[in-house]
Formats: structure tokens, sequence, C-alpha cells
């Protein structure tokens, strides 16, 4: 358990470097103070993804939780992986951006995948050792971390990784524990019609203000539930 002066929590922010930056300002983020929650999907769709990481990578070296996200998932099967299906899964979501960043043509790198012959970078493979090692969940007392959600059928030891990246209708409609779960994953615009904050009757809290769609990067404060956001101009 943590004794912090707050808990601050972003996610979502997909390549959105100057978003992050200023959001982290915004907030007013001390890491001698504070303890930060990521909750994923640093990459894919925004003009730095590489940059994220890095960001996201520092800021876990000063004490941030850095959490999983489906986006790193997609990106792991991929370059892991090296299947067919799994790189073009991650294509159909912002790939190219990514390996962009890294000073990689996508169609490069898949033409090498599929004949045995890629070699990556060692800047992308050390990112990718770490995407490797990131966890799926945390909480505290009161507070539950996590990309997507839970499945509010299961416990949290016997619940499937893919649950906890990708799940939706049934973790925001079904949900009923006692701890407050704070998510993204799912673009606050499509649960009540704003990139705000969201804040639903039944435990749960999301926070994916849509940034790299044109909405805007949230961080939500506890336990005063005080929101801070930088919105996206495109």
């Amino acid at each position: 358990m943590y004794t912090v002066r707050r808990l601050l929590v972003i996610s979502d922010m997909h390549g959105e470097i100057d978003a992050f930056n200023a959001l982290l300002d915004e907030a007013g983020y001390n890491p001698d103070k504070d303890l930060l929650f990521l909750l994923g999907d640093y990459i894919d769709r925004g003009t730095n993804p590489k940059a994220v990481i890095e960001k996201a990578r520092a800021l876990e070296r000063c004490g941030a939780i850095a959490l999983k996200g489906n986006h790193e998932d997609m990106m792991e099967k991929a370059l892991v992986g090296r299947t067919t299906e799994s790189f073009v899964h991650w294509a159909a979501n912002g790939a190219e951006k990514t390996l962009s960043s890294y000073g990689l043509a996508i169609e490069s790198v898949f033409k090498d995948a599929q004949n045995g012959s890629l070699q990556l970078p060692e800047d992308i493979e050390d990112d990718l050792h770490w995407i490797r090692q990131l966890h799926f969940y945390a909480q505290t007392e009161h507070y539950l971390f996590v990309h997507a959600g839970v499945d509010p059928e299961k416990p949290l030891e016997k619940t499937e990784e893919e649950t906890f990246l990708w799940i939706r209708t049934p973790f925001l409609t079904g949900y009923s524990g006692k701890k407050t779960v704070i998510f993204g994953h799912t673009p606050t615009m499509n649960l009540h019609e704003t990139n705000d904050v969201y804040f639903g009757g039944n435990n749960i809290i999301g926070i994916d203000g849509g940034c790299v769609f044109g909405g805007q990067l949230n961080c939500l404060e506890l336990p005063s539930k005080e929101t801070y956001h930088v919105r996206q101009n495109k």
C-alpha cells in the first residue's frame, strides 16, 4: 500500500508526447509527493510513440507505476510472435506511426518478418523488453488500476490477461466490486458524450479522453477526484 499526498492517473497517450508533458505540468506532478499510475496505450496513432515510451520509462524510474495496454500487447505479439495475423492486427491499429518513430518502415518490417530476416534496432528491442514485463493491473486499499477493466464474475488472479486489456461492456455494465476501478481504453465520449473523466454509478472511473482522436488527455487525482486535462487540437 502507498502513503503519498496524491495519486494521479493518466491513460491512452497514444504517442502524443506534447500533450503528455503538458498534462504532467498542468497537474503539478511531483514524484517526491505524488504516486503516478500510467494505464497503458503509450504507442500507435500519435505523433511520437517512441518518445512517450521513453517518458513513461523515465517516470517509472522515478516511482511511477506503468501498466500494459492492448496496443503494447499488439506490438509485442507482432514483433515477438511475427505471425501474419499479429502484424495485420497491429497494422490496423496504428503500427505504422509507432514503427516510423523508431525510423522503421512498416512494409520493410513486415516483409523481413515474413521471410525470417527481421533484425530490430537496439532501441526498439530495449523498449520491447520493457513492454513484455509490464503488469496488467495495480491496486491500493481503495482503488484498482487497469487498462480496460476487469471481469465482474472472476477474481483478479483467475482473470485472463486479454480481459484486462480489451474488456468493455461486461465490465462497464456489470462491475459491482468494493474497490473503485480506474480504467482507460474506452473513450469517455462513448460513455457520457464528453471527453471529460467519466464517473460511473457502479464504482468505475473512465479517463480516456480520446486525445489522439482530437479529444483531450485526462489526469485524475485521487482521493479528491479532481481532474486535469489538456485538449488536443487536430
